[in-house]
């Protein structure tokens, strides 16, 4: 049954698995500005070694605690890895506060599903889960989750979850979804 864990070197042959189906999609160009993007262009040559990869989980940990620094337009934010067994599924993360950048087009709640784990009802299995810690972890009623008009699939996930569209702004549809079963 998957289930929802901190980041943990024990994946780390199953996550280069995902990492490279997300590249052979094209992601982690200039322009990929998600979290999956960013890791690839920030970490992926260095996960094949075992502290390489070591030391990005530990960055991941990290960024859930206040303390940690980060640039300014971000805030703390918790990452989950959607496993089973020793199988890394996908990544959902939570940002724990919005700030004006986040309150327009980003959301509390970003994710992804590996490209061959997809279709399987993962994404809005590890939503309903990550919502559930957004009220009892943080305090979170209502949490904002976007999306690009184009993806139906995420947007799906999304109205799975209850979410009810707000608006579309700066090219994303904002949905307010609530964080209580």
């Amino acid at each position: 049954m998957p289930e929802l864990v901190e980041p943990d070197t024990r994946f780390h042959a199953s996550f280069l698995r995902a990492m490279a189906g997300f590249a052979a999609e094209g992601r982690g160009s200039d322009d990929d500005d998600s979290m999956i993007g960013r890791d690839l262009r920030t970490w992926a040559s260095s996960w094949a070694d075992p502290e390489g990869f070591a030391a990005y989980v530990e960055e991941l940990r990290a960024q859930a605690l206040a303390d940690t620094r980060r640039p300014a337009y971000m805030v703390p934010s918790t990452t989950l890895w959607w496993v089973e067994g020793e199988e890394w599924l996908g990544r959902i993360q939570l940002r724990q506060r919005l700030n004006e950048r986040l309150l327009a087009g980003g959301g509390h709640i970003g994710y992804d599903v590996a490209p061959q784990h997809r279709r399987r009802g993962h994404a809005t299995a590890m939503a309903r889960a990550m919502l559930a810690i957004a009220r009892t972890r943080y305090g979170i009623d209502s949490a904002l989750v976007t999306c690009d008009p184009d993806n139906l699939a995420s947007r799906r996930v999304i109205e799975a979850c209850g979410g009810a569209l707000e608006d579309e702004r700066d090219g994303k549809l904002r949905f307010w979804v609530p964080t209580e079963a």
